[in-house]
């Protein structure tokens, strides 16, 4: 059964790859949710350069509603969430909610419990893909991706910034088997932002961009950016 579907969004592979698919199923994405987190370790929402979903809506031309979360804590979120999905079942008659959930059981059962409450389905298009088959489809796919944060030992400052091609997809797999990370960075290792895919009508020129690092982890702040002609 295909539905009308709200995507959670956060500029990342994940969520910008969910979506892809679940047109590909059939489904139709009517619009899409972007929660704005106050800390950088937020356990449901993508931090950093969430504010660059505006421009990636506008590449898909699909709506965007932005929702600030006031709090840290994980009822905060939650709250935040369940009044964002409700918003877009208000404005745009949704059926369901498409997230780019793996593996992660926590924010699984967490979006399930919301859309239960609001009868709405859940629908996570990349649930249990194999991670080397899923980052293999990515690049294949046409997906342009860069590392937009990194914490995780293993992952280094050159890290920031930089695209993940099949080079860059080799070594990354290297590293993971060597250091014991998720190749899909789903437990927060790293942090992705799409900045071209078959969805987008133009992609995302970065104009200006600071990196931060404290010897551990770091992020690749964006600063402007534009849409430009592919």
């Amino acid at each position: 059964m295909y539905v009308k579907l709200a995507a959670l969004f956060s500029g990342g592979k994940d969520s910008t790859y969910a979506i892809y698919r679940a047109k590909e199923i059939g489904h139709q994405v009517v619009c899409l949710v972007t929660m704005h987190p106050v800390a950088d370790d937020s356990p449901l929402f993508h931090y950093p350069n969430s504010w660059v979903t505006e421009y990636l809506a506008d590449a898909m031309q699909i709506p965007l509603i932005g929702f600030s979360v006031s709090g840290r804590a994980k009822e905060d979120e939650l709250k935040a969430l369940e009044g964002a999905i409700a918003q877009a079942k208000s404005l745009y008659g949704i059926e369901g909610i498409a997230y780019g959930g793996i593996s992660s059981n926590y924010q699984k059962q967490a979006f399930e419990e919301i859309c239960v409450r609001l009868n709405v389905a859940a629908v996570a298009p990349l649930w249990n893909i194999e991670p080397q088959k899923y980052m293999n489809d990515l690049v294949e796919c046409g997906f342009s991706i860069i590392v937009v944060g990194v914490s995780v030992m293993g992952l280094e400052k050159e890290w920031l910034g930089r695209q993940i091609d099949k080079e860059a997809l080799g070594r990354l797999a290297a590293l993971a088997k060597k250091y014991g990370f998720n190749l899909t960075f789903e437990g927060g290792e790293a942090e992705t932002l799409v900045v071209d895919c078959p969805l987008f009508r133009k992609k995302l020129q970065i104009n200006a961009a600071t990196t931060h690092w404290d010897g551990q982890r770091g992020i690749f702040e964006i600063r402007d950016v534009s849409l430009v002609e592919k």
